[in-house]
């Protein structure tokens, strides 16, 4: 009697699982119409040239990205450039003088005037003003012509602008020479007013 009951139970489980597989069965064999067959084109069509469309979209932002960054690095390494030429020129561009003089000729003051505007840019540096000479003339005479010059392209800084307290000068006499000949080409050269910053 169970044995009954046990191949009923598994009959009323069994037969409606292999009806619906029947069916489902017979359902995909069932062919599609033209215009089903159409429209299914149509949609693989649209989904391929959405997916082609999205596809361009993504390579062209990342080439903009791209492009955007390079942009950025060549603008940010120009700016850096423009910045360590400017500093060099506010270091190695010595101020120069007449022989036994520390009157400021035009050219020095076109200088100054460019040095003061870094300066002005670059409002943390403190700068000193070395005042230097060439051969000629006593020690002790050249070291107060060194601090005459210093401070002739200081006072000019300061009435351009600049802070006094960024401003320090000194003389080195003819202790320091550019050049070490002893004609008037090297003493030219020597005699300047040359700038450090701090």
């Amino acid at each position: 009697m169970q044995k009954r009951r046990w191949v009923g139970i598994m009959l009323l489980l069994v037969v409606p699982g292999l009806l619906l597989t029947v069916s489902c069965a017979q359902r995909a064999a069932k062919p599609m119409t033209e215009s089903e067959v159409e429209t299914m084109a149509v949609k693989v069509a649209e989904k391929a040239q959405q997916e082609e469309v999205a596809k361009r979209r993504v390579i062209e932002e990342k080439r903009i990205r791209e492009t955007r960054v390079r942009q950025e690095r060549a603008k940010a390494a120009a700016v850096e450039r423009a910045r360590r030429t400017a500093r060099s020129s506010f270091l190695n561009q010595d101020i120069r003088f007449n022989f036994d003089s520390a009157v400021l000729l035009p050219m020095a003051e076109d200088l100054l005037r460019k040095k003061a505007e870094w300066m002005r840019s670059n409002p943390g540096v403190t700068a000193t003003v070395e005042g230097h000479c060439d051969e000629r003339g006593t020690n002790q005479y050249n070291l107060a012509l060194g601090d005459r010059r210093a401070a002739s392209a200081k006072t000019y800084l300061i009435n351009l602008g600049i802070d006094a307290s960024r401003l320090n000068a000194i003389s080195y006499g003819e202790e320091q020479p550019v050049d070490r000949g002893h004609d008037e080409a090297s003493w030219a050269k020597n005699r300047r007013a040359h700038f450090a910053i701090k």
